[in-house]
């Protein structure tokens, strides 16, 4: 039987004003508007290069358990586990490394644009602090050992329009855990809080709604002629 995991992360950028002076000139050199450099320096968390991960959730879709390593510091947090999902704090370096020693262990990996952002970020962010992947994320586009549900529900690119996760959870009827009061926009604001184990959790919601859309896919969707 093939063993499944869900992943998601949640990043940050770094402090645009802590950046050496050619890097925050590159940042905003195509800026033109107080806007544009505003969504120029809030979108340095969408880069492995200018942002960092803080959370990263992992759940077995047929155990429906799980794990989330998080970032938390200089605020000390015991691990705790709560509805089948057990929360590790770490530094970056430490979920990174936890991750991989996880992954390694299961055959398929699914995510929601995990090809177009989370696998890139996993392995750069690895690469940064010198440590070597266990298991190939970024394997050929259809390669079933990574199902990005972006490519398998708009058919590999055939249909244009991608979506939220949120959008697409609100047209098959799952529940998005954008209606729980926190997206990934506030993770940022969340972490300079403190707010750590909030972000984990937030995290959690993401990837059931992953779990949900990808059985609703693999029911509804995926062509089996054997089914």
């Amino acid at each position: 039987m093939s063993k499944k995991i869900v992943i998601d992360i949640e990043t940050i950028g770094v402090d645009y004003d802590s950046m050496d002076d050619i890097s925050k000139e590159y940042i905003i050199k195509f800026a033109e508007t107080e806007d544009e450099i505003k969504a120029a320096k809030e979108g340095l968390g969408l880069s492995p290069l200018t942002g960092e991960i803080v959370a990263i959730g992992m759940l077995n879709p047929d155990s429906n358990k799980g794990v989330v390593y998080y970032q938390s510091p200089g605020v000390e947090q015991e691990t705790l586990e709560e509805n089948g999902i057990e929360y590790t704090a770490d530094t970056e370096a430490g979920i990174l490394r936890k991750f991989w020693d996880t992954v390694k262990y299961y055959n398929q990996v699914i995510t929601f644009n995990g090809r177009g952002f989370d696998a890139p970020f996993l392995m750069l962010r690895s690469a940064v602090h010198s440590i070597k992947p266990t298991k190939e994320l970024m394997p050929n586009r259809y390669s079933t050992s990574h199902c990005d549900l972006i490519d398998v529900l708009t058919f590999y690119g055939a249909v244009r329009r991608k979506f939220s996760l949120h959008m697409w959870c609100k047209a098959f009827g799952i529940k998005s855990p954008k209606e729980d009061g926190v997206t990934g926009y506030e993770v940022p604001e969340l972490f300079k809080e403190k707010e750590f184990l909030t972000i984990a959790k937030y995290c959690v919601g993401d990837l059931y709604a992953t779990r949900e859309l990808f059985e609703y896919w693999d029911r509804y969707v995926r062509f089996n002629p054997n089914s």
